[in-house]
């Protein structure tokens, strides 16, 4: 049973004496919206702390506005969280787009490389910028000192030039993705 409100010229001292005599209830009231305890008291303590300084401005009973404070504060408390939640799901996020780009990046046919060192220097250049580095074709553009057109083009007959050069280098191995290249060794054992 709450304690009864003081009227609205009481003391700040009789508020806070008020409040704090109805600590009981204000901590189950918290503890079934949160489910816990340990938050509900914390939450509970935060809101004392942070209504400390405004008891004095209180012209309705203390503990009806105390109650609005906790809801308050109780949603707060779920607004953070859910902010940090979607926080660390971000980060999660970009810690598994990483480890599959470093995946990919292991796995990938080494020979693609190898054979886009054979094309025009125009043409491996443009590749390891755009597709390697991560360049936009415009910033690309800008570095070689041609018209974002022009490297649009050049990026587009590189891909084609390198595409032809692992088909006739791979063979079946490239129309099935090369994932997992063997045309390497297969060359070795054929020299023997």
């Amino acid at each position: 049973m709450a304690a009864e409100a003081p009227d609205e010229s009481a003391p700040v001292e009789d508020i806070g004496a008020l409040l704090v005599a109805n600590h009981r209830e204000f901590l189950a009231f918290v503890e079934k919206r949160v489910g816990s305890r340990a938050t509900a008291e914390e939450i509970l303590q935060d809101a004392f702390v942070r209504s400390m300084d405004k008891l004095d401005s209180v012209r309705e009973t203390a503990v009806g506005w105390f109650y609005r404070v906790l809801r308050n504060a109780i949603v707060d408390h779920y607004r953070r969280r859910a902010a940090a939640e979607r926080r660390h799901e971000a980060y999660a996020q970009e810690q598994q787009l990483r480890g599959d780009d470093e995946e990919l990046q292991r796995v990938v046919c080494k020979c693609v490389a190898q054979l886009a060192e054979t094309l025009k220097p125009e043409y491996a250049a443009a590749l390891k910028r755009v597709e390697v580095d991560g360049v936009s074709v415009k910033d690309y553009a800008d570095e070689a000192g041609i018209s974002s057109n022009n490297a649009g083009v050049r990026i587009f007959r590189a891909r084609e030039a390198l595409r032809k050069q692992v088909a006739r280098s791979c063979g079946t191995c490239a129309t099935h993705g090369c994932i997992d290249c063997t045309c390497g060794e297969s060359a070795k054992h054929d020299s023997h």
